[in-house]
């Protein structure tokens, strides 16, 4: 598993969950997070990077927990390497199925809501409905640091939903791994009606289907190009219980 940093963490859980005896590999790239900043170009060449060290490392199923990367790499990863990839991209159809409004918000990355991928999201599942688009990078700093709650979290929520309220949408779509771990603030702070779409639990039954069949001795590994402290005193407020071993990754 790749991401930016900690917020691919909400899918792996939902895979230990679905498959707690399969052994996962997990590289938190906190060195170069956000990824929703950075080119396509930087994107593909560092994830492709990751990618070759996953493989050599007895990966057979690489599973891109970022929308941003999924955006940017998996096609080209997929022409590269000779394994599965499973990506993530915002659940439009399933929020176009679920509004009774016929407005849906889509809470992503800058990039994830970029260029024609998610356009083709939005013609093929939601092309009757209206879309209203927001990016918003204080929730991955927020996840980033650890600050699930409170005054700052809430802030950010009201200011990112506003326009999406306020046009009476009823169905969120939570466009990037990171976001799922703000669900307890955003079903506090936004009006009890509101559905919140996160992929996590789709993202973990794929895995399922493309996993190799035979078996190993189950463990988690997660290895951080950043600050090993800082995602060891993470962990137990983003998945608690989760029987991990944190290591440092050393990248050029």
């Amino acid at each position: 598993m790749i991401d930016s940093g900690v917020g691919g963490l909400s899918v792996l859980r939902e895979i230990h969950a679905l498959l707690p005896d399969t052994s996962i590999q997990y590289i938190a790239d906190t060195a170069w997070c956000p990824y929703g900043v950075r080119s396509a170009e930087e994107i593909r060449d560092r994830t492709s990077a990751l990618t070759e060290l996953l493989i050599k490392r007895g990966a057979e199923l690489i599973v891109i927990a970022c929308n941003s990367a999924t955006l940017a790499a998996i096609e080209a990863l997929r022409a590269q390497f000779p394994v599965p990839f499973i990506g993530m991209e915002p659940g439009v159809k399933p929020a176009a199925a679920l509004t009774k409004t016929d407005t849906i918000g889509v809470l992503a990355t800058e990039l994830s809501l970029k260029g024609d991928k998610f356009l083709h999201l939005v013609s093929a599942h939601a092309r009757d409905l209206r879309v209203i688009t927001q990016p918003c990078p204080k929730f991955v700093e927020l996840v980033e640091a650890g600050t699930l709650e409170g005054e700052l979290v809430e802030s950010a929520i009201t200011e990112y939903t506003h326009d999406m309220m306020a046009a009476s949408a009823d169905v969120l779509i939570l466009g990037c791994s990171h976001y799922p771990f703000l669900r307890p603030a955003l079903e506090t702070t936004l009006p009890d009606h509101i559905q919140l779409i996160d992929t996590g639990s789709a993202i973990a039954r794929r895995a399922a289907k493309l996993k190799p069949q035979k078996t190993t001795s189950p463990s988690i590994s997660i290895l951080t190009t950043g600050s090993l402290e800082k995602i060891n005193s993470l962990l137990p407020k983003l998945t608690p219980g989760l029987p991990a071993e944190c290591q440092p990754l050393f990248m050029s």
